[in-house]
């Protein structure tokens, strides 16, 4: 069939496949058809034509055994549409339903060279062999257990290697080291009292801003001391007590004495040097050892952790993290003694090693803590659920009794990491001593109250005593949360790369890294010579 149309468009000859000719005349100026109106109609029905002709020919190669007109064809095609309904042929999706729901024997696909690896093998064996539902069910069924079987293998090696990798001193810190305990032998300047004998009394003066920082990590003590400095707006106001362990004393004063941060006081220190701590029983150091005790036969080593079957990733990670030498090191459980170490300093603020300062924290001093010890972010409210969904729950474990009769599992947990203590309000508590009684229950448990880390019994020592701060103050998660946008962690006062991807090392995440290294002077002889980068 041809449709011939005049130019003036008043003329429509319509040729059919036999040759007859049929004229169609359009009056201009009727009334009820204008002659665009039969135009587009005559376009309309001719394209309908075509649409009707396609779709039968699609049931004819479908190989549909009842035969039908193009009409016919087309309604049966559109009527479910229209009618907002799907065709259901027998009961192949209860067939399904009934192969996916009975249990499979995972041992049963070992070595076995015929279940699909891609999804485009899966379709290509389903094409060739014509399966029906039963049969494409199964081996649906199982590919995809396979495919979950080495995505959790996958999980569970990730997480050993970050295990691995975070848990190691990396050859440039421990270059470091020796290279600051050589420069003390030698060298006169590195050997300097911190801070001069002038500047002693600053040590016990409350009119001073205080901070503490408890680490055995030179590299990254030197980055919070930097940027403390740096954004302070007094900076001859500030005096900041380095805590650290006897081994890495030397180095650590060597590191001070040659890069001094004036105006600002640094004082450095060793835990030998406080004599309470090395008088008589220390009940962080029973703690330590009766911990370290238990954990080496209650957990195993990382290989017997990595290599359970049956466990969740993500719980199998949780394991490997409480192995973390962090986890028993005398650094991480200091603060509990803040009053003690400092029996002269009214109010401080405890900072740990894995954060970066950006802004000026004189602020902090301006907190009214309505008579509360510990001034904490919160870590259940806020935009990103992943790592502001924290309470009780997520850290104590609930079945067991005593924890369910104490606490409440829905109370908002709150950080570690920049904490401001009232130390004159905490003297007036028993907070040392309820933690030291909870730290020794979970030992009488088998660690089943909580598994790893201080600030589980940090919650129970200071509950009560919590005085909560700006969240603006504290933003946490840069050590595990990869979605952490640049211009937002760049806007917060103090940043926490708390978790295993810390900034100095090569798992850190590439787009955060630059908030900490740009504290770091790559020119810095003991820097270039260690090979330490700053991206």
């Amino acid at each position: 069939m041809q449709l011939h149309i005049s130019p003036s468009l008043r003329h429509v000859t319509v040729v059919t496949g036999k040759g007859l000719r049929e004229f169609i005349k359009v009056k201009v100026g009727s009334r009820k058809f204008s002659y665009q109106m039969m135009f587009y109609s005559l376009l309309f029905f001719t394209f309908l034509l075509r649409f009707v002709f396609v779709l039968s020919t699609v049931d004819t190669i479908d190989g549909d055994p009842s035969p039908c007109s193009s009409l016919a064809c087309l309604g049966k095609r559109l009527k479910p549409k229209l009618l907002g309904r799907r065709i259901e042929t027998g009961n192949v999706p209860e067939a399904m339903y009934q192969v996916l729901e009975q249990p499979l024997n995972e041992q049963e696909l070992k070595g076995r060279s015929d279940i699909p690896q891609t999804l485009q093998d899966f379709m290509s064996e389903v094409k060739r062999s014509k399966s029906d539902a039963r049969e494409f069910a199964q081996k649906l069924k199982e590919m995809v257990t396979l495919m979950e079987q080495r995505t959790r293998n996958a999980k569970i090696q990730e997480y050993l290697y970050r295990h691995v990798a975070s848990s190691s001193i990396p050859k440039q810190l421990h270059c470091l080291d020796l290279k600051l305990a050589h420069e003390h032998s030698i060298n006169a300047a590195a050997r300097l009292q911190l801070p001069e004998a002038e500047l002693v009394p600053t040590l016990v003066d409350n009119n001073y801003f205080h901070f503490v920082l408890a680490s055995d990590n030179i590299l990254a003590a030197s980055v919070v001391a930097k940027s403390l400095v740096q954004n302070s707006l007094r900076p001859h106001k500030i005096v900041l007590h380095i805590i650290t362990d006897k081994k890495t004393y030397f180095p650590m004063q060597a590191w001070f004495s040659l890069h001094p941060l004036s105006p600002a006081i640094i004082e450095v220190k060793a835990l030998h040097h406080f004599d309470w701590l090395s008088k008589g029983k220390v009940p962080v150091l029973e703690a330590m050892e009766k911990d370290q005790r238990v954990r080496s036969q209650f957990r195993g080593g990382s290989s017997v952790i990595a290599a359970s079957k049956s466990e969740n990733p993500v719980v199998v990670a949780a394991k490997l993290q409480a192995l973390s030498p962090k986890y028993n090191s005398l650094m991480n459980h200091i603060r509990i003694h803040l009053p003690e170490l400092f029996p002269s300093l009214n109010k401080v603020v405890f900072l740990d090693d894995d954060i970066v300062i950006q802004t000026d924290l004189s602020p902090l001093w301006d907190i009214d803590m309505d008579g509360k010890v510990n001034g904490a972010v919160e870590t259940c409210r806020g935009e990103d659920k992943f790592v502001m969904s924290k309470k009780f729950k997520s850290y104590l474990n609930f079945s067991t009794p005593i924890i369910a009769r104490n606490f409440d599992p829905e109370e908002c947990a709150w950080a570690y990491g920049m904490n401001v203590f009232d130390l004159a309000a905490w003297r007036k508590t028993n907070i040392s001593s309820t933690y030291y009684h909870w730290l020794d229950e979970n030992l009488k448990s088998d660690l089943s109250l909580w598994q790893l880390g201080t600030l589980p019994p940090g919650l129970i020592a200071f509950h009560g005593h919590v005085q909560t701060i700006d969240p603006f103050w504290h933003m946490l998660g840069l050590g595990y949360q990869e979605t952490t946008s640049f211009s937002d962690a760049e806007s917060a006062a103090v940043v926490h790369f708390n978790g295993r991807a810390k900034p100095w090392l090569d798992i850190a995440c590439p787009h955060l890294r630059p908030l900490w290294a740009k504290y770091l002077d790559s020119s810095d002889r003991f820097i270039k010579s260690c090979h330490i980068r700053a991206s």
